[in-house]
């Protein structure tokens, strides 16, 4: 496995391809409330999903367990291995760039689990914000156990992905800029940021877009509500997105990946790359 895929990643951003992470959901993980009891069925439909995303041409893909219901900040042991488990084959199936999202916002077991998989960066969504989520209470930030763990494991190759002011949740500071959380999530080590819109399907606003973009040197990325009808606008102003839901009939985190939903929307989104790229030069 290339050690700096995730760096890779990001100096394509860097130099101006809008870079497409497509979501694999895991079907509801052992000890959680939906599990069906099968493994094989989790591991069959997320890598049926990770190699419909990798034919459709994303740049990415991110494995996530957010059909664990209800919330928890922390994931228990077997969700854990559980997520490793599947990730692990997600890498080795596909060849993509992967990431872990380890939902809600569990930092050092995202680190733990792409350490064990072989993934290349994870996404953390409260990374330095103070926040309060339905069903998951109060949730604090996590970059000084993520930046711990990933020293202590030796995977300083793992990139990490922040949210900043993240969907799903409501600040308890609600006086803290999002420049001030863009720029002290960049300060801690992130190296891509995430903006997003109030929950998962809502369209990312542009301007929270913008203002993050001026206020650190990284790459900033849509995190939701990214679509067909608005690919071509948000990437205007962000370097890239992270796409599920718009890729599945129904918006249901539970269904696949629709193959006809994906090439649609990724060839709107190299048409938007193309069309940039030709106007900046």
């Amino acid at each position: 496995m290339n050690k700096n895929q995730s760096q890779e990643l990001t100096a394509k951003m860097r130099e101006g391809k809008k870079v497409i992470a497509g979501m694999v959901h895991c079907l509801p993980l052992p000890g959680t409330l939906l599990y069906g009891g099968s493994m094989e069925a989790v591991l069959h439909k997320a890598l049926a999903d990770a190699a419909a995303l990798k034919a459709v041409g994303v740049d990415a893909v991110i494995v996530e367990n957010t059909n664990d219901r209800p919330l928890a900040e922390r994931l228990e042991t077997e969700q854990t291995a559980a997520l490793a488990a599947v990730a692990r084959q997600v890498v080795e199936e596909t060849g993509l760039v992967v990431g872990i999202d380890a939902s809600f916002n569990d930092g050092p077991a995202g680190i733990a689990v792409a350490c064990a998989s072989g993934a290349s960066f994870i996404r953390c969504p409260v990374y330095v914000d103070c926040v309060m989520v339905t069903g998951a209470g109060k949730i604090g930030p996590c970059a000084k156990e993520v930046l711990r763990m990933r020293r202590l494991l030796g995977a300083e190759h793992i990139g990490i992905w922040a949210d900043v002011q993240v969907k799903h949740s409501h600040l308890l500071l609600p006086e803290v800029s999002l420049e001030e959380s863009a720029r002290t999530a960049w300060e801690y080590g992130a190296e891509v940021l995430i903006v997003t819109g109030l929950s998962t399907g809502l369209e990312t606003p542009l301007e929270a877009v913008r203002r993050m973009k001026k206020a650190v040197p990284i790459p900033v990325v849509a995190g939701s509500g990214f679509s067909l009808g608005n690919a071509a606008e948000q990437l205007e102003a962000a370097d890239g997105a992270i796409v599920g839901t718009a890729m599945k009939k129904g918006g249901s985190t539970m269904e696949p990946i629709d193959p006809e939903l994906g090439r649609a929307l990724m060839k709107a989104v190299r048409q938007a790359e193309r069309r940039i790229r030709t106007d900046s030069v």
